[in-house]
């Protein structure tokens, strides 16, 4: 069994995408790209300028979208770097939703080790900023153990509650339904109140999405990906997600607990792409293949 095509376009509604400043640098305007009021997720990358991340913010929000910076704790310096960020995003950007982060960073360059510190200090809140999404792993993470990630999640339901935030998960970008829906389901038998936006690999060539596979160092999914970049033949064929999404859209469908609400893209393929890709589908602009799956009618 498959999902529907309304089903599948349900499931693909109100789609996020990804974009990091040096990505922004080749995009004249977003608004030739995307629709108004488009989610934009605006990447703070270890080692990078987070001014970068405030001017690719702004832009999204003078082009009409919703510029969503990431906030990476443990590549901040401190409360007072951080307030001045928040500060800048909200007067220059009016940013209304964070996505905060703990970083791809070994050693925190400052006094922040964890999201969940970022999140105590009450400083996100100060702004008016209570859309705020924390990372989520089906597949673990190479930072944090297992356990760790556990209650971490614990205590953002817990924060959650306590201040009437709203909290989401977005997660790194997977390749396997079963292996997302069934993290969904054992983090939601565990207490988990919080929305999902699972991340989505763009269409790109399989030698693409095995580079950021690499990067990631994502587990399961990397062996997916593995095991097809072993074809020389095929690495430059272009992959696209059809069959994750169709399988997600049927598990959103059949359990009304599940919490996975929306899909968030990671443009590996080229933004325009992406979302020229994402867009049709929540259109319902798609037609089911006879073996599975759907391909995106892209005007």
């Amino acid at each position: 069994m498959a999902a529907t095509i309304e089903q599948i376009q349900a499931a693909a509604s109100d789609w996020s995408i990804e974009v990091t400043p040096n990505g922004a640098s080749k995009i004249d305007s977003f608004a030739d790209c995307l629709a108004p009021g488009t989610t934009v997720n605006v990447t703070f990358l270890p080692g990078s300028d987070p001014m970068d991340t405030v001017a690719v913010a702004e832009r999204l929000h003078n082009d009409g979208m919703n510029p969503v910076p990431h906030l990476a704790a443990r590549s901040l310096k401190d409360t007072d770097q951080l307030d001045a960020l928040l500060s800048a995003f909200t007067q220059k950007a009016g940013v209304s939703e964070v996505l905060v982060i703990g970083g791809g960073v070994d050693n925190p360059v400052g006094q922040f080790a964890s999201s969940i510190e970022v999140l105590n200090t009450g400083l996100i809140q100060k702004y008016g900023i209570n859309n705020i999404g924390v990372a989520g792993h089906p597949e673990g993470s190479p930072d944090i153990s297992d356990e760790e990630i556990v209650e971490a999640l614990g205590l953002k339901n817990d924060l959650a509650k306590r201040d009437g935030l709203n909290l989401y998960i977005e997660t790194q970008f997977c390749f396997e339904a079963d292996i997302v829906l069934a993290w969904e389901k054992s983090i939601r038998e565990a207490g988990n109140n919080l929305p999902i936006r699972v991340g989505i690999p763009g269409p790109a060539t399989i030698k693409t999405l095995f580079r950021f596979a690499q990067v990631s160092g994502i587990g399961p999914s990397m062996r997916f990906i593995a095991k097809q970049a072993k074809n020389v033949a095929k690495l430059m064929t272009v992959q696209s997600p059809h069959i994750l999404l169709d399988d997600l859209a049927e598990g959103m469908a059949t359990d009304k607990d599940c919490m996975i609400k929306h899909f968030h893209f990671y443009p590996f393929g080229g933004f325009a792409k992406t979302a020229a890709y994402a867009q049709a589908i929540a259109d319902g602009h798609i037609k089911t293949l006879p073996k599975g799956g759907f391909e995106a009618l892209v005007a």
